[in-house]
């Protein structure tokens, strides 16, 4: 397989690739490939012409700025008219590293530029944590802004956006060429002007939000053959002027493994106001009724899958009561979806875990980032559900005007690519979602962190008092220490015991999250201990205070192992960075949601086993079972998201929404 070149599996790649995920027979072809692909062997060639273009260095720093300049134009007209070939690309890339040296001061390692290849050439890079993947990034979107169609570089948040675009705009402007950036506040013109521009900036909820905007001003409108022809006949009522973009050609995306996947299992919506007080009545009703049953009794409870069953005495008392109220109560299927969204609420939606409350509404907290998402709403009445169960005022659920998966919307772009730190443990659906590769680069310096196993507790109290003692004898050390947490309610109750101990800290979470990039920055300072949610600083750089690195170096604690164990090692991963040294380690017990949910039997037994015990637990079988868990998790959650996409198709061809992309 390895005598194959990558051109041969890009052709096998484009014909395997289809508007719908392959089923049956198509399906085992497509995995063989995607299989197949990954002995192609990428990373050495990246790497062998990474060194082509380091060896360039003396040829490009003895030019002058106006030469470069020059040679930037010359470049921007080959890239525009026509596809240069291989070595005209390695000297482009060259070019845009001695730019990056002269405006920034930094120039690319050879690792980055490897990174920067496999970008360009369509691949998802791994890069380690602290390997600068946003200067990286420079090097491909310049080609792909040269090429005139518009390239999207798209991270996480909005700040990030902000930041990476004014932070690279001096380099893009040397190369000629203008970038720009997309904001929450940007009104309908300003997001034109940003989409026009070479290179643009943007987080992943915008530009799809954008993207769904521009399909509802078309209207019925399919394909720019019809598009063209409506500007001709209608003018500027064919809803074209109003369009924000300018077509979907190249992505690089920043985090894919959270945009591409954590993001995945939540299509993006557009809907509007649709005022029903009756409908905002009947959710605090089933709120008071779901109230009035008992669990096993009345309804069942899946942990794993968060769902709430009604049982036949449950249903028959429902009726009962249903009868008494009359009105919408007396259908029996409208009644049940009601309090079981209701009982859902109850059972499965904690405050400060999945939402919290601000100004009086249920703001949502992203389980994978930690992050609040203020524009987001669950569906099918759960969200109104949960602000009846909070006492909050009950708004009507919107009526949905359009809506998309995040994997059918970036399967539209011409060219996707992107990088991460935590690609390795998902290469297979990257393959089969967006036909994507995966390279792993080098790290520029080795990497020595010491990865601890996991310690394992029977109980949560004895978790939270071994975690408080590592804490403690770091402080004492004068290491610094970051604490993950996987819920706001979580790092504020560590907070209190650190508080109650006399131990000063910092607290980053969705509730306190305003000096996000400063709290991390700084948390490397000597001693200092930063409590975090899963947020923790993706894209912000924690350096070693003074004196820090010859005592060990930043140490993170994970207090429980996350559903996706990528979340997980991006934790780990911000310690140990550029050959700093560095450990990390995970605390967890058998109260852990992770093993309550997906190994469940196996925990109950052990938890039956080991009692109340005070003591450390840690043997190959008690971890076996978090593995095993978080496996299990990890399967369910690729389901999960195949069934978005789907649910997605499937309503393309029945509902027609969205023409096709060409």
């Amino acid at each position: 397989m390895t005598s194959l070149p990558s051109t041969t599996w890009r052709m096998l790649a484009q014909r395997t690739a289809s508007k719908e995920l392959p089923h049956g027979l198509d399906a085992v072809w497509d995995a063989a490939v995607g299989i197949g692909s990954r002995f192609v062997p990428r990373r050495g060639k990246f790497l062998r012409e990474a060194q082509l273009v380091l060896d360039m260095d003396k040829a490009f720093a003895c030019k002058s700025d106006n030469v470069l300049r020059s040679q930037a134009e010359d470049f921007r007209a080959l890239f525009r008219c026509g596809k240069p070939k291989r070595p005209q690309v390695l000297e482009a890339f060259a070019l845009v590293r001695e730019v990056a040296f002269r405006q920034l001061g930094q120039k690319p390692f050879l690792v980055q530029v490897a990174g920067a290849l496999a970008i360009e050439s369509g691949c998802i890079a791994e890069m380690a944590t602290g390997e600068g993947k946003t200067l990286t990034a420079t090097m491909p979107a310049a080609i792909f802004g040269w090429r005139g169609r518009g390239c999207h570089v798209i991270t996480v948040n909005d700040y990030l956006a902000k930041r990476d675009a004014q932070w690279m705009d001096k380099v893009y402007r040397f190369c000629g060429m203008r970038v720009a950036y997309i904001d929450q506040e940007m009104d309908p013109h300003g997001r034109r002007n940003a989409y026009l521009a070479d290179i643009t900036y943007c987080t992943n909820k915008e530009v799809a939000a954008d993207f769904l905007r521009d399909r509802l001003s078309l209207g019925r409108l399919r394909g720019l053959d019809e598009a063209l022809l409506a500007k001709i006949v209608e003018g500027s009522g064919a809803g074209t002027d109003r369009l924000v973009q300018r077509g979907l050609q190249y992505a690089i995306i920043d985090e894919a493994d959270s945009v591409l996947i954590d993001e995945a299992v939540t299509p993006l919506i557009i809907a509007g106001a649709a005022p029903n007080p009756e409908q905002a009545d009947a959710f605090r009703q089933a709120v008071d009724l779901g109230k009035q049953l008992t669990e096993k009794t009345h309804y069942r409870v899946s942990e794993k899958y968060r769902e709430v069953e009604l049982t036949n005495d449950g249903k028959e008392k429902l009726r009962e009561m249903g009868a008494a109220l009359g009105g919408l109560w007396a259908g029996t299927r409208r009644r049940e979806e009601l309090v079981i969204q209701a009982l859902t609420a109850q059972e499965h939606y904690r405050l400060d875990k999945q939402y919290v409350i601000q100004e009086g509404k249920i703001v949502i907290v992203d389980e994978f980032t930690g992050r609040l998402m203020p524009d987001r709403e669950w569906r099918d009445g759960l969200h109104q559900a949960v602000q009846a169960k909070e006492n909050v005022e009950v708004l009507s659920p919107k009526e949905t005007y359009a809506r998309v998966s995040f994997q059918r919307f970036f399967r539209l772009y011409r060219q996707l690519s992107g990088m991460t730190g935590t690609a390795a443990e998902a290469v297979p659906e990257f393959w089969q979602i967006y036909h994507l590769p995966v390279v792993v680069i080098p790290t520029n310096r080795p990497c020595i962190r010491k990865m601890h196993p996991d310690r394992v507790f029977a109980t949560a109290k004895a978790k939270w008092r071994a975690i408080l003692g590592e804490i403690r004898a770091c402080h004492e050390a004068g290491r610094p220490v970051l604490v993950g947490t996987r819920s706001v309610q979580s790092s504020e109750a560590l907070s209190g015991m650190l508080t109650a101990e006399g131990l000063e800290h910092q607290v980053l979470n969705a509730v306190r999250h305003a000096e996000e990039a400063q709290v991390v920055a700084g948390a490397g300072g000597p001693g200092r201990i930063t409590v975090a949610t899963n947020m923790a600083g993706r894209g912000t750089d924690i350096r070693l205070g003074s004196g820090v690195a010859d005592r060990g170096g930043l140490h993170v604690i994970a207090t429980e192992r996350h559903e996706a164990g990528r979340v997980d090692r991006q934790l780990f991963g911000r310690c140990a960075r550029q050959g700093d040294p560095g450990s990390s380690v995970a605390f967890v017990c058998l109260d852990d949601e992770l093993v309550r949910r997906h190994a469940q039997h196996s925990a109950t037994a052990l938890r039956a086993r080991f009692g109340e015990a005070a003591d450390e637990i840690s043997s190959p079988l008690t971890r076996h079972l978090f593995n095993t868990a978080q496996r299990r998790a990890q399967n369910q959650a690729l389901r999960q998201r195949k069934g978005v996409l789907r649910t997605d198709d499937w309503l393309d061809e029945y509902l027609g929404f969205a023409g096709a992309e060409r």
